[in-house]
């Protein structure tokens, strides 16, 4: 780390020009309207950026203190400071490496010669919208931060409608708005109190403020809901599924690997602020975060759209994170060290590695699509003959977010069921071991998830005739997709130098724990065997695998018909579809997701063609805030009925409320 150092003086001002590079990446493809060369440029101008800012960003992740600069401006809200520590730094890496990488996918998924109409503006937002959440972990100041934060929910917006002429999309843009908007006016409002609070609209310093009165505690309520909405915890994640599944891949990947860290990066950033955050605290973000993961997951498992599944899984995820945290603020509190440590390296590194495969699996939606047209896994299939390559990368992608060793996914959900059977000899934090059958239970749904969607999209027979792009992706598509699914397996292989990674985030955040003695050694010396058995595991798939094709080199392949269980002629319907692959174990969960089945009504001797459709509703939009906005809409349209145009009325009016104020006085 010091020949980093070395090398980069001044990391800080190298981070912040990175920044600059990947903002203004897409501004020459706005005025070259030739097609190709603007985006190239903006890729090798992201490229450039990421070679910059990853490296600055690790020299500033293991730097002794923050660099701190202060931006000259006359906006009547103090000093726009920015400064990056260990915990802003740990937030830059993914944002320049899943930046960098969509950009270069974006050149075989999205190129300007078949999209000129849509490219110039889709590549100029898309690096706005990653040098906007770079900036944004940079802020110090509390209005700053909000026009950060406003500049990066636009660009997402702007991103999400591309393809406006679709109805979906417009109506999917809508409530993102909504959403967004609602989330913004809570951190308006958590801003503005920790001003009155504080005296400035720059950031507390680190432990300077108490959790204890009732203000901090609406205070908190207010910075939950805000960030919570853009990390996708629910209920407040009604915006997600929607945007992420039509939003081009590039872009769903974006977002789900970063833009949702932006609202965990929210509330890391804030509970920095406070000496003593309470019990109540940890136990509500443990509550909500593995309720989130549980409701997550199974909206996951009853999808069909492929990106559906996909939107739903970061829910999960999010929510495992979220959880984490929780439990390490409830062994913050109750100062148990090993607690805090094991849970919060859990969800620091759970973060890392949901940056990893999440991307990689939407990128090898954005794959899938191409081939079939289309996102319905109920009408797709045998795609891992045409594309074996990209069918390999999402495996890794699949097994990855499963938690299977020996990829990464498992190692982040390791620690935290590590830290939560350490409380099994303790009786004073017992019951948080009640989250251990509900985190099983997560994985096992998830498992049964991610099995259907690897095997409806890739396995089988195809069900539909595929067009002729249901051939394997080009490098610029597959390059991506490989560095991810290797990220993922180096972390899986070597979790003890993953965990070196996240340890100066964690002491920036709770600097006043003793992290070093917290860590028992069996620990450490485990983690070690863990990662020899990866890499035995591994041998013992690569073995087998060179053992399978020496046995098929030798003897002759003959291919034949499946055997049709008594049919004459095997066919693509017989086998299994997405939907009820998972229709069983979705079934025990119908309080939670409900299916919609529209049965066809035949009649007549000779029925015409008529199909049975069936697709998961989400309970929480379409139950309770749907008819919630139904209502207030017609609330208004009644209001609406005041303003008729006719002069007179208006006058009548203006008397009525004279005499009411009259009254009034009186």
């Amino acid at each position: 780390m010091f020949s980093v150092l070395q090398v980069f003086p001044d990391p800080a001002i190298l981070a912040i020009i990175s920044v600059l590079i990947t903002g203004c990446a897409g501004v020459p493809g706005l005025f070259i309207r030739t097609g190709g060369p603007g985006q190239y440029i903006a890729a090798a101008m992201t490229l450039l950026a990421a070679l910059l800012g990853i490296p600055a960003s690790l020299a500033l992740l293991f730097a002794s203190k923050a660099a701190t600069y202060i931006l000259d401006w006359s906006l009547p809200f103090g000093s726009c400071e920015l400064a990056i520590d260990p915990l802003s730094a740990f937030f830059l890496l993914p944002v320049f490496t899943v930046g960098a990488a969509g950009s270069l996918f974006a050149l075989g998924y999205w190129p300007s010669a078949s999209h000129r109409s849509t490219e110039p503006g889709l590549t100029f937002f898309y690096g706005l919208l990653a040098a906007s959440m770079a900036l944004l972990v940079m802020a110090r100041n509390g209005m700053f931060f909000l026009m950060v934060w406003e500049i990066m929910a636009l660009s997402a917006y702007f991103l999400l409608v591309t393809e406006h002429e679709r109805e979906e999309v417009r109506r999917a843009g809508t409530l993102y708005l909504i959403s967004t908007h609602i989330g913004t006016g809570a951190l308006l409002i958590f801003f503005s109190l920790l001003a009155a609070r504080s005296g400035s609209f720059l950031f507390p310093a680190a432990g300077t403020l108490s959790a204890l009165s009732p203000v901090m505690m609406f205070l908190a309520s207010a910075a939950l809901i805000g960030f919570g909405s853009k990390a996708g915890i629910m209920p407040l994640h009604l915006w997600l599924p929607a945007t992420h599944a039509n939003a081009p891949s590039h872009v769903s990947a974006l977002m789900s690997g970063v833009m949702l860290k932006m609202g965990l990066y929210g509330i890391f950033r804030t509970l920095t602020f406070f000496s003593d955050p309470p019990l109540l605290w940890g136990a509500t973000l443990a509550v909500a975060g593995i309720s989130t993961a549980l409701a997550g997951i199974v909206f996951a498992a009853a999808q069909r759209d492929l990106k559906r599944l996909l939107a739903y899984s970061s829910i999960e995820n999010i929510g495992i994170i979220t959880a984490a945290l929780g439990v390490a603020l409830l062994g913050h509190a109750s100062n148990n060290a090993t607690l805090t440590y094991l849970c919060l390296a859990a969800a620091l590194l759970h973060i890392y590695n949901h940056a990893l495969f999440k991307p990689l699996l939407f990128l090898g939606s954005g794959v899938v699509i191409h081939a079939s047209g289309g996102r319905d896994m109920n009408l797709m299939g045998g795609l891992g003959k045409l594309m074996p390559k990209a069918a390999i990368l999402s495996l890794a992608g699949v097994i990855a977010i499963c938690g299977i060793p020996p990829f990464n996914g498992f190692i982040s959900e390791f620690l935290f069921y590590l830290g939560l059977f350490s409380q099994l000899q303790t009786t004073k934090m017992i019951f948080i071991v009640m989250l251990v059958p509900a985190l099983a239970l997560v994985g096992g749904v998830a498992l049964l998830s991610f099995t259907k969607l690897f095997g409806a999209v890739f396995l089988g027979t195809p069900r539909r005739h595929f067009n002729s792009h249901a051939r394997e992706p080009g490098w610029t598509m597959l390059l991506p997709m490989a560095f991810f699914a290797m990220a993922c397996l180096l972390i899986g292989l070597l979790p003890q130098y993953a965990l070196r990674l996240v340890s100066p985030a964690m002491v920036s955040f709770m600097p006043d724990v003793n992290f070093a003695a917290a860590y028992p050694s069996g620990y450490i010396s485990g983690l070690g065997r863990l990662s020899m058995v990866g890499f035995l595991l591994l041998l013992i798939i690569v073995a087998v695998t060179f053992f399978w094709q020496w046995r098929l080199r030798r003897k002759p392949v003959v291919f034949g018909a499946t055997w049709g269980c008594g049919y004459q002629r095997a066919t693509a319907r017989m086998q299994y579809v997405a939907t009820s692959f998972s229709e069983s174990a979705v079934s025990v969960f119908d309080g939670i997701v409900r299916q919609r089945v529209e049965r066809p009504h035949l009649t007549g001797l000779f029925p015409r063609p008529v199909a049975c459709l069936d697709f998961p509703s989400d309970t929480v939009l379409e139950q309770i805030i749907t008819p919630v906005f139904n209502a207030t809409g017609g609330a208004f349209a009644f209001m609406r009925r005041l303003q008729n145009g006719q002069m007179h009325l208006y006058m009548l009016y203006i008397f009525a409320t004279l005499l009411i104020l009259m009254l009034w006085a009186h």
